[in-house]
Order: C-alpha cells, then structure tokens, then sequence
C-alpha cells in the first residue's frame, strides 16, 4: 500500500536515513504514480543527500502534478540552488509566493536564492553567445534582473510572447535581428546596454489601460476616454486633404463610444443596470475594437445576477438569473475572441476570463460545475497572474473539494468499510485494513471509530506519527471515547515518551474510571518513570532517553529557565535551599521530568 510505504519513508526521513527514505517513497510512487506529495518528499530526500539532479526531477514532477501547490516550488527552488541555477530557483521561490504570499519557508529561500544570484553576476558578466555576437553579452545571466529592476521594461516581463522571445535570444543572440521590429525588444536592448532608443509612447499608455478593479467597470474614467481620442487621432499629413471622411467618421464613431461608456459606468454607479447595458451597447455598436465595453456589460449581467439570487426559489426569477449568467459568459467569450484579433492588451483578456469564470461559479450546483470554472481561471493566469484572479482560483478548488465530500458523504458505506478493514486487522492484514478504513473516513469524516483503528494499524506497522496524528482526530471527535486515549497513550509509550503517555492515560480515566488499558497504560508508565528514578537504567537506556529528552521542548524549557538551573544547582551545593524547593509542587513536578528523561539522576 501506497499510505503504508509513504509512512515508512517519513519515519526513515525524520531518523536521518535518507537513503531508506528515497526507497520507501520510490515503492509508494510505483503504487500511486499520480500522489504529488510522494513526490515531494523524494525530492526533499534527494535534496538532503545533495543529489540535486534527481531532486529537480521529482520536484518538476510534483508541480506538474499540483500546479498550485506552494510547497512543489519550494522544493523546486532548493533543487536550482543547489544546482547553482540562481536565476531558476529565484524563479521557482517567487513562483510559490505569487501562491502563498506569507509563505516563511518561500520567503527564506527567495533570499538565499537571490543572495546567491547576486555574488554569482559578480564573478562572471560574460553570457552564452558572447563571441558571436556584439550584443551576446547583453542577454546575458544578469539581464532578468536588469530588465525587472527598470521601471520601463518591468511590466515587459509580465507579457509570456516577450519572456519567449528573449529566451529566443538568450539561446541565440544573431535571433536578435528577428524581433528588432518589435517596440518592446528595442525598449529592452537599450536598458541592457545603457542606452535610450527612441520607442513610441502608445505602448506604454496601453500597459496601464484599463488597470483598474476587474468588478468595477465604472472606474475606467475620462482620462482613458481623452488617451483613446489621442490614440485613434490620425498623424499629421503634408495636406489635411488626404484625411477622408470615413476616417472622420471612425474617429468620431469612438469618441462617441467613450462618451456611451462613460454614461454607462455612470449607470453602473448609481446600480442603475438595465440603464448601463444599454450605453455598453450603444458603445458596443459604435466601435467594436474596444473589448473593455463587453467586459464591462459583463460586469453589469454578473452583478444583476448576484441582486436577484435571493429569492431564486421562484422559478421565474431563476431562470432570468441563469440568462443573465449566461449572457455574461456570452460577452465575455466574445471579448477573449475579439480581443486575440485585436492584439488587445493580455490583462483586459485575463479580465474577461476572470469574470466568466466568476459566472460559472456562480451557476455551480455540483462539484462537476466547477470543473469548467476552474479551467477559465487558470487560463486566465497563464494571461496576467492576478491575485483577485488567484484568489477566485483557490476558492473554487475548495468549493469544488468540499461538495465532493459531501456527494461523497454515506455513513452506511462508511460503517461496511469500517467493519471490512476490522476483518484485515483481525487477520493481521494491517495495509488492506488501513485501506478500507481510510475509505470509511471518506465516507464519513465524523467517524471516530475509524479514526481510532487505523490508528491501532499504523501503531502495528510502525508508522507511529500517522497513528498519533490519527489517534488524536479521535479523540477531537469524541471526547469521551476510551479507546482514543489507549490508541494515543500506546504511540507515545513506545515512542519512549513516558511523561506524556500517563498524561494520556490519566486524562481518559477522567471519562472512563474503571477502564482496565487505561489503568494497566497508567501502571506501565509508572514503572518505567520509577526506573529511571531508581537508576535502574542501563548505560545505553540512560543514554537513549537521555537523547530524546534532550529533543522535547519542555525539557528544554526546563534547562534554559533561570530558576530551575538555580534549583539544581542548590540540590548540589546548598541542602538546606533544597529542602525548600522541595516543597513547591511546580519545582517537584519539572524535577520529575528531568528525572523521567535521565537528565537527573538520584543516588
């Protein structure tokens, strides 16, 4: 089994055994080639042996398998690190933060990764195809981070058809006369080389158009309308003659437009809806190169949708809701298409495609319906990463996850795979009887019962983080259930944990007085404390227990707390300031722990 392997190869990770580890998750992987977190942890062994090839392929693995996973690009970065790919594994870090922004791990290895990139652009300024041509060596390693640091070329490296074309370059400089004509290669080849070229105005006037809120289509105010009338005037010619009156009429088709729109966002303002999409339309007649009049109208249908949901319970009414979704995913499909014709700024497509999916989710009744939803979000990020968009995707995900579950839902299931993984434990057959029991859990996540045995099948197969991690969940569920304790009492007393195991037992005796595994749990670690008070221990017992003590944080605690190391120090030194200490209860109590752990002996 695929759980059982996996649990093994964490435990031989958390001992150090990097090796055993890379082999039990191996032998999960052939059993479920598509577990992403399996992947994950190889990568993570790989990494801690210093294979960082093997590493970066188990780490591209994962984030091809979970795209939106934080940790896969965690791992990723580590694996460019320590492959000296700098700029990759700056890449990989800010990659997982665009995911989880206050990912602490992410933000510690953006800083080594940068760090590291910088010392190395130090060393070495040469880049690949320098010899071959005079401009080689300004594509080289350092140009991303030029590129991004100046606030010309920034937005540039948003935009994928520039990345690709630069990488173009990068692999091959004489490439470089193929995209000469394009404003944005020229505006970059000047900040590589410290040099100003002379590069129209419109495209940076483009970059911020239409950057406002993608749910507020009346924040495009009359500063774009005034840009848009400076855009579509024509340039001066020797004799005003040759302007022919169906220019005229285009431009002043526009301006028209614009002053439609304007009325429109007016409308949307004051939420007067219907008035609005029927500016958005008139605009839409009047020039229909500009895709923001149907993003816009879209905006309009989305949130006359969202007005009127309320009182969905008449039928009416809900079918006017659903066209009115529908007519939003129409608009926004016709500006996606319309804006690729156009070559229209990628964020006002990304625009559209966030809204269609806003609609699709709102149409959802079933986590199938999601499905759709979830495809337009992330085509919409391949367009401009946008955080409102992100945070649209991941909602979905976990609406999507969360009426799985409850589809998935079934307690009768669930207690018939509960009761077949109890005919596996009963016959020794510990992974078939985790696998049945985990599909009861499924079934039914409220069902302690299973919780508590496949705990006690993890506790059989070794795998004693899973069984206390399940065991717990057991007891969060109910409380009051005495077999939750024994299960977490019984991990903990072989893991060596003596102190915490009779904490354990000692807490379910407050539910069940007279249970007998609690009592004879109660009894076993009484006798193993009383061992170590007695200094019945032998030389590799003290030893081992003296290790592990040393690991917990509250025998920690204990040590680095000043008045305790003054305790100690009278137990040796002063008898009579002893005596005193020994009559606080609290002093007593972290002196028997430190006794428990063989930290202090008695003799």
């Amino acid at each position: 089994m695929a759980d059982e392997a996996k649990a093994k190869g964490n435990a031989a990770f958390s001992a150090g055994n990097f090796n055993d580890a890379i082999r039990h998750f191996t032998e999960a992987i052939n059993l479920a080639p598509t577990n992403h977190v399996l992947y994950s942890n190889r990568s993570a062994a790989y990494a801690s042996l210093n294979q960082f090839s093997e590493a970066l392929a188990d780490a591209q693995k994962t984030v091809e398998i979970k795209p939106y996973w934080s940790k896969g690009y965690s791992r990723l970065g580590a694996a460019h690190l320590g492959l000296h790919n700098y700029n990759d594994a700056v890449y990989s870090y800010k990659k997982g933060l665009d995911i989880d922004p206050t990912n602490e791990a992410l933000k510690s290895g953006l800083a080594d990764a940068e760090s590291a990139a910088a010392r190395s652009s130090s060393r070495s300024r040469a880049g690949p195809g320098s010899g071959a041509n005079p401009f080689g060596e300004a594509f080289g390693p350092e140009m991303w981070v030029r590129l991004a640091s100046d606030p010309s070329t920034r937005a540039y490296l948003e935009q994928p058809d520039f990345v690709k074309m630069l990488q173009d370059i990068q692999k091959n400089p004489n490439n470089l006369n193929l995209y000469l004509k394009d404003q944005r290669v020229m505006q970059a080849l000047g900040v590589l080389l410290n040099l100003k070229f002379q590069t129209r105005g419109d495209d940076a006037e483009m970059a911020g158009e239409d950057a406002g809120s993608a749910s507020q289509p009346a924040e495009e105010t009359v500063k774009k309308e005034k840009r848009v009338e400076k855009e579509v005037e024509p340039e001066p010619e020797p004799e005003p003659m040759d302007v022919s009156s169906e220019e005229k009429e285009k431009k002043e088709r526009k301006v028209q437009a614009q002053k439609e729109k304007e009325a429109g966002n007016a409308a949307y303002k004051k939420k007067e809806f219907e008035t609005a999409i029927q500016h958005y339309s008139k605009a839409i007649e009047l020039d229909d190169e500009d895709v923001s009049f149907l993003t816009n109208r879209a905006a309009v249908y989305l949130e006359m949708g969202k007005g009127t949901i309320i009182i969905e319970f008449i039928s009416c009414l809900l079918f006017s809701v659903i066209m009115e979704y529908e007519d939003c995913i129409k608009d926004c499909d016709r500006a996606v298409e319309r804006g690729r014709e156009l070559r229209s700024d990628y964020k006002m497509v990304a625009r559209a495609l966030t809204r269609k999916g806003t609609a699709l989710t709102k149409m959802a009744k079933t986590s199938k319906d999601y499905e759709p939803a979830i495809e337009v979000f992330q085509k919409a990020l391949t367009e401009h990463r946008n955080p409102d968009t992100l945070k649209k995707l991941n909602d979905a995900l976990k609406a999507k996850k969360d009426l799985e579950q409850q589809e998935y839902f079934d307690p009768q299931i669930a207690d018939e795979e509960r009761e077949k993984g109890n005919q596996f434990f009963k016959e020794q057959k510990y992974p078939d009887a985790i696998k049945h029991y985990s599909e009861a859990i499924k079934r039914n996540p409220k069902d302690h019962k299973a919780y508590s045995n496949r705990a006690a099948s993890y506790t059989k197969l070794g795998a004693m983080p899973e069984g206390l991690k399940d065991a717990e969940k057991c007891i969060e569920l109910d409380p009051t259930f005495s077999k939750g304790y024994t299960r977490k009492g019984a991990v903990q007393f072989f893991m060596k944990e003596y102190e915490k195991a009779l904490e354990t037992y000692q807490a379910g005796l407050k539910h069940d007085p007279h249970n007998q595994e609690l009592l004879d749990g109660v009894r076993r670690c009484v006798e193993q404390i009383n061992k170590a008070s007695r200094g019945d221990l032998t030389p590799d017992e003290l030893k081992e227990r003296q290790a592990k003590g040393m690991q917990d944080p509250e025998i920690q605690n204990i040590l680095t707390d000043p008045v305790m190391r003054q305790v100690l120090s009278d137990f040796q030194e002063n008898p009579k300031a002893a005596q005193e200490h020994m009559k606080n209860p609290s002093v007593m109590d972290k002196i028997q722990k430190l006794i428990s752990a063989g930290i202090v002996q008695v003799k």
